[in-house]
């Protein structure tokens, strides 16, 4: 005899082959606090599944391809694998040996605005915007480093007035 479903009764997901993102993030809580106790620092080495994961990106960059679909990298798909190879400690030097950063691009009014949207958006560093050909003139155009030479960005405040870091003033 088969029985119906309650169409009441919720319906489950079917499970997936990811872990749930709070999953992920305890996972990454937990190496880094053994890595703490255990170092005493950050961890020299990556463990097996982030230096595949670091190999693959530049290995897509070398190539200018994604693995998986062989289609060419977009420049936002560049800016993506960059910032993720710099999250996970490698220089900008280190990936410019991998991927050769792209012909400078001439800036535009057009440009200058979509690139203060798109960072606003997604917060890169702003050494990966020299491998899609964004040179540091248009950067500071948009407003991503600082408008002179020498001047640091302001530091942010807090409800004092005070800069946050550098003790009280």
């Amino acid at each position: 005899m088969t029985t119906s479903r309650d169409p009441a009764e919720p319906r489950r997901a079917r499970p997936s082959r990811r872990s749930a993102p709070d999953v992920v993030d305890k996972r990454r809580a937990a190496r880094r606090f053994n890595a703490l106790l255990e170092g005493g620092g950050r961890p020299t080495t990556l463990d097996g599944r982030t230096e595949k994961r670091r190999q693959r990106l530049l290995a897509e960059l070398r190539e200018g391809v994604a693995r998986a679909s062989r289609r060419a990298l977009k420049p936002i798909d560049v800016l993506m694998r960059v910032q993720a190879l710099l999250d996970l400690g490698e220089t900008p030097a280190s990936i410019r040996r991998a991927c050769r950063p792209a012909r400078a691009v001439s800036p535009s009014s057009e440009l200058v605005e979509g690139l203060r949207t798109l960072h606003e958006a997604y917060r890169f560093d702003p050494a990966a915007y020299g491998f899609v050909g964004l040179d540091e003139e248009t950067l500071r155009s948009a407003g991503i480093v600082p408008s002179r030479p020498g001047v640091r960005a302001a530091e942010p405040r807090d409800v004092a007035g005070r800069a946050r870091r550098g003790g009280a003033a």
